[in-house]
């Protein structure tokens, strides 16, 4: 549109389905120190009440016409979204533009909200496997906001005002910070008409600038938590962007290594071993860097072992080739992930708004697949050669350390 909103639709005649979101640029990665967690805190408060409707009056409005409504923040971005039959799209815009345009932001709601938010976040301290996650990323990209909590820190958002944010709300909910995609049964001109006269009269202003690109840190943290019967780990590296060229074979080692259930680490670790019930890997690729992190939880006594097991997993990819068994089922395994993953018009409306995000054009999955059967074994090895590094591997350990000691020569791989 001309005042810089984008919106992306896919016609799918066959359902009577329409799922539709608005996507914002911003996440808790635009966010300073001070103001740390009120990307989150805004979204919550959007369903808190707006100048036309009260947040009871928002939940019956939902409920009435038989819809979903939902929201998240991530690093990079924020979504709100609803999904309805078709015949309710047009109340579904007007509720979705008023949650997104016209927030009260009751002082006595914002209250409310702090205390809310101050209890998810003791929830993640009580969440081992979430505290370890949140400590490795905030250790890997120390002192970035990339590696500051999405939900804040007690300190920052028991200092949250409303005029703190007022002034984000006005900065970041801007159209040119703003994607509308929706996926269903549904017309574009009809759509777009609809979407312009809720948003068509907001002003050009321009978004915050994003941040740096971060440095990674390759650090070892500890937290003993007595409390606990298992040790939680979770051992990683920088990788690549999420438009980086070789992103296709990051995709594909992450699920040679820890993947599924065939992969290397889940049938060394807990299938041959029986040394954690919980084994992984996970890829996290942003606008212009990346992670790819393992994560166990093993008894105290076998934590030293399973750290040794990986590096020896990742010894294996650095030196050997794949065989065309093990690359051909990965392929298979990720292409079926990626499309049974498609296969509702929400998952369909988020793929949509993430392409236009972070790529801004659209990749069929045609194209995405000829992309996996593409990568060699070669490329696989080249990718673990440049990843798996021992100055670059960061660890976060937490549970009952008593004695649990480990060095960085240790981690030589």
């Amino acid at each position: 549109m001309e005042n810089g909103l984008t919106i992306v639709t896919e016609q799918l005649p066959h359902v009577r389905s329409v799922s539709l979101g608005v996507w914002l640029r911003s996440g808790s990665r635009r966010e300073t120190r001070e103001q740390n967690g009120i990307a989150h805190f805004i979204e919550h408060m959007l369903f808190k009440g707006t100048l036309r409707r009260s947040a009871e009056e928002i939940a019956k409005a939902v409920d009435s016409i038989g819809g979903n409504l939902d929201a998240f923040t991530a690093k990079e971005c924020t979504s709100f979204s609803i999904k309805v039959l078709d015949e309710h799209l047009k109340f579904a815009i007007d509720l979705v533009s008023d949650l997104v345009l016209h927030p009260r932001l009751d002082p006595k709601a914002i209250d409310k909200e702090r205390s809310i938010v101050l209890e998810e976040i003791k929830m993640v301290e009580d969440t081992p496997d979430d505290l370890v996650h949140e400590l490795f990323i905030q250790n890997l990209w120390k002192n970035h906001p990339l590696g500051w909590p999405i939900l804040g820190t007690q300190e920052t958002i028991a200092r949250i005002q409303r005029s703190q944010l007022e002034k984000y709300f006005e900065k970041c909910y801007v159209p040119k910070n703003m994607v509308v995609a929706a996926a269903g049964r549904l017309d574009h001109a009809q759509l777009t008409n609809w979407i312009g006269q809720k948003f068509g009269r907001l002003d050009h202003s321009h978004p915050p600038s994003p941040s740096p690109t971060p440095r990674a840190f390759a650090e070892i943290h500890t937290r003993n938590k007595r409390s606990l019967e298992q040790v939680h780990l979770c051992l990683g590296v920088p990788s690549h962007p999420i438009t980086h060229s070789a992103r296709y074979t990051c995709y594909v080692l992450n699920t040679i290594l820890g993947g599924g259930m065939s992969s290397r680490l889940f049938q060394n670790i807990r299938e041959r071993r029986g040394l954690a019930y919980t084994v992984f890997s996970s890829l996290d690729p942003y606008s212009d860097t990346g992670c790819l992190s393992i994560y166990a939880a093993t008894a105290p006594q076998s934590t030293t072992q399973t750290i040794e097991l990986i590096l020896q997993e990742l010894r294996k990819m650095k030196k050997s080739l794949v065989s065309k068994d093990e690359l051909k089922r990965a392929k298979e395994h990720l292409k079926g992930g990626l499309v049974l993953g498609l296969e509702s018009t929400g998952s369909r409306m988020g793929n949509l708004a993430r392409q236009e995000l972070y790529f801004g054009t659209f990749t069929t999955m045609n194209e995405v697949m000829r992309c996996i059967d593409a990568v060699t074994a070669e490329e696989v090895r080249k990718i673990a050669r440049e990843s798996f590094r021992p100055e670059s591997i960061a660890v976060s350990l937490v549970g009952k350390l008593d004695g649990i000691q480990i060095q960085r020569e240790t981690l030589a791989c």
